[in-house]
């Protein structure tokens, strides 16, 4: 009977453990479960409502994406959603290469133009030659159609050894050359140049962190070093970014071993320390970073880093201010959620992120219009920091969290030479497209030079401005002799560099464009005189007394 009663016991006592731990576990994890599989189902009924019962016949994917959208739209600014159909666009631009038929293009006057032929692609290997016209595609006529950039790129990319036939004019011919071209493998270059600027100083420029960067970068480096670069300069101007990979392992170039470079956290995203290994070729090398206000991202992190570990000299203009990580979530129909998981940090322990608030991504992408309209661009003392993000540098010297990277030395925005009629010129297109038309008419003798040098100097001796000045009349753009004789050099300039992009690529564009840039100007300085370290030279503070930047504001041509 004692037995029985202590049996008895023992199992009520046994239940009402088991049972104060279920419900401890069902007070945490229940709600929880259930709130999500009702938010599942309230979607998911709502769309099933809808089809059964409105009024009209509705397209449930089309309304299931605008959903995921909206869902998406309501969390940061750079988490967003993908659609199947995108995904291999939205990813393509940061691979290393992609499939298609190699060349650059652009569209003046509803014609697409071949700027320049990719050597060893399908396209030099088929025949085609710079100032092509292509008039047609398969079966499909595109010469003098509205059709968009983004449906070209399709037509004209595609899968790996597919075939695509182009019907091509080239000069006055009257009848129409047919092509057929199979697609194959195009690299997707993210360095765009690497040259020296005087004997001693290395330039590049680096447009995107890309899965290629890296690799491009070395083969930079060490071309520079056999020319007898001993510092560098290297541009992150207008770079937005792209894989952090990329940048950690450029950055890691420049730092001792043990060196931290970045660290990323998140609420599920524990900790990751990302430390310079001490390998890398360039760790005493005197060192300028150029950025501006569209650095961002991957940039910041490369300048964040440079800067906190007091490696070089930062110039230019205060950066973009992203400071959120996203990883890619692929979904079951093949579309994507670019989705924020965590924050990155730099070495001193700031977070360069701009302020934003949920679900308001366009009062966020205001930003550098509210800051131009701010004065930003053209003094640093309008630029407010957030004095309770305050961090140190490993030298003890003051930085500051929470809107983006500030330089050591600070470059402000030019406003000579600009007029009415420069920017009227330059933003309808006219400046640039007068740059296609004259290259084109004149191919044989501009394709004639050996090297970008010579031909500047012949284009040095022509009278473009006056040639452009009756071009842009011919669009629309009245002559104004004043205004013109204002802007001649900035017009003249980017004409000379223009032309030059179309037989020389980068390699004569951008020893052109940046000759008298003051950034440029300022780097220069900064290492020749030794004062590249910042530590070392007492640049603690920003310069207020620099000459100003020339804005250099070009199209691209498109790579397809």
């Amino acid at each position: 009977m004692n037995r029985r009663f202590i049996w008895v016991i023992f199992l009520i006592v046994i239940s009402l453990i088991l049972g104060f731990h279920l419900g401890k576990y069902y007070r945490i994890a229940g709600p929880q479960h259930k709130i999500l599989r009702s938010g599942q189902n309230k979607i998911n009924e709502t769309l099933d409502v809808i089809n059964r019962n409105y009024v009209d016949t509705v397209d449930i994917n089309r309304l299931s994406e605008s959903a995921v959208s909206k869902i998406i739209s309501e969390l940061d600014p750079h988490s967003s959603y993908i659609p199947a159909s995108d995904v291999e666009s939205a990813n393509e631009d940061l691979e290393a290469s992609f499939s298609g038929i190699g060349i650059q293009f652009n569209m003046p006057f509803d014609t697409i133009l071949v700027i320049s032929v990719i050597s060893g692609g399908p396209a030099e290997k088929a025949g085609l030659m710079p100032f092509d016209r292509i008039i047609t595609v398969n079966d499909s006529t595109v010469a003098g159609r509205d059709i968009s950039t983004t449906k070209i790129m399709r037509m004209l990319r595609g899968p790996k050894d597919s075939k695509v036939r182009l019907g091509i004019q080239r000069g006055n011919a009257e009848k129409l050359t047919e092509f057929e071209l199979t697609r194959g493998d195009i690299p997707n270059y993210s360095v765009d140049v690497s040259y020296k600027v005087n004997d001693d100083i290395g330039y590049i420029k680096i447009t995107k962190f890309s899965r290629s960067t890296y690799k491009e970068f070395l083969t930079a480096i060490a071309k520079l070093k056999q020319e007898g670069a001993k510092g560098f300069i290297i541009d992150l101007r207008d770079n937005p970014g792209g894989y952090m990979e990329s940048a950690i392992n450029t950055i890691n170039e420049f730092l001792p071993k043990g060196r931290l470079i970045v660290y990323m956290e998140g609420r599920s995203y524990p900790r990751t320390d990302s430390y310079s290994n001490g390998k890398g070729a360039c760790q005493d090398v005197p060192l300028v970073v150029l950025i501006n206000e569209l650095s961002g991202s991957a940039s910041e992190i490369f300048s964040g880093a440079i800067q906190d570990n007091d490696r070089g000299t930062i110039i230019g203009r205060r950066s973009y201010g992203k400071g959120l990580v996203q990883t890619k979530l692929d979904l079951s129909d093949k579309s994507e959620l670019l989705l924020t998981i965590a924050r990155y940090y730099t070495p001193s322990g700031r977070c360069i992120q701009k302020e934003y608030e949920l679900g308001k991504s366009e009062e966020y992408s205001h930003d550098l219009n509210n800051r131009y309209m701010h004065g930003e661009f053209y003094s640093a003392d309008s630029i407010k920091m957030n004095d309770s993000l305050e961090f140190k540098t490993s030298g003890g010297r003051t930085v500051f969290g929470g809107g983006g990277v500030m330089p050591d030395i600070f470059i402000p925005h030019d406003t000579t030479g600009i007029t009415s009629y420069y920017s009227n010129v330059v933003n309808t297109g006219v400046l640039y497209q007068f740059s296609l038309t004259y290259s084109d008419k004149n191919y044989d003798k501009l394709n004639s030079f050996g090297n970008y040098q010579e031909l500047h100097e012949y284009l040095k001796q022509q009278p473009l401005i006056d040639e452009f000045a009756d071009f842009a009349a011919s669009k629309g753009i009245k002559k104004r002799p004043t205004l013109i004789s204002i802007s001649k050099i900035l017009i003249e300039k980017q004409l000379h560099a223009f032309i030059v992009r179309n037989f020389f690529d980068y390699d004569g564009f951008f020893p052109i464009i940046l000759k008298d840039d003051p950034a440029m100007k300022k780097a220069i300085e900064v290492i020749n005189g030794g004062k590249w370290n910042p530590v070392i030279s007492g640049l603690y503070n920003t310069s207020r007394n620099n000459e100003l930047l020339y804005p250099v504001e070009f199209p691209g041509n498109i790579l397809k």
